[in-house]
């Protein structure tokens, strides 16, 4: 059962218009650090839950964020099978911790530089995710 409906999140995540919108929305995360206000984060979190599950299932697998978030789905279920994309995740959280340190104390120079190297990570994970789904018998069709 846990299974199937992670598997329909992610065939509407995998849509190009949500990977991508969630992809450029990663800056919202540290926006109530910024403002240290607690209420800006109801609104994003509400974004980041329904995101995935708003746009239609997709049609095919031509889109790199498609077979990304294909590939990570993959991934999930041995994730030890590629430590390199774990190493590439913790970079990614490493880099958004200290962005959401920096906006905290309000330097924005540091916190912009750290967000932008998660990002910049999390598209590094997503060619290595897109990497799984091509090499898999899935991918390979």
């Amino acid at each position: 059962m846990q299974t199937s409906m992670r598997s329909r999140v992610f065939v509407r995540h995998a849509h190009p218009i949500s990977a991508w919108s969630r992809w450029a929305s990663t800056p919202l995360v540290i926006v109530p650090l910024w403002c240290r206000r607690g209420w800006p984060a109801l609104p994003i979190a509400a974004w980041m839950i329904i995101n995935p599950i708003i746009t239609p299932p997709v049609t095919d697998d031509r889109a790199f964020a498609t077979r990304a978030i294909l590939g990570e789905e993959l991934w999930i279920a041995d994730p030890l099978e590629r430590r390199d994309i774990i190493a590439l995740n913790a970079v990614s959280a490493a880099c958004l911790s200290v962005a959401g340190i920096t906006a905290w104390r309000r330097r924005p120079l540091a916190m912009a530089i750290a967000l932008t190297a998660s990002m910049a990570a999390i598209l590094m994970t997503w060619r290595s995710y897109a990497d799984v789904y091509d090499c898999s018998d899935v991918g390979s069709t």
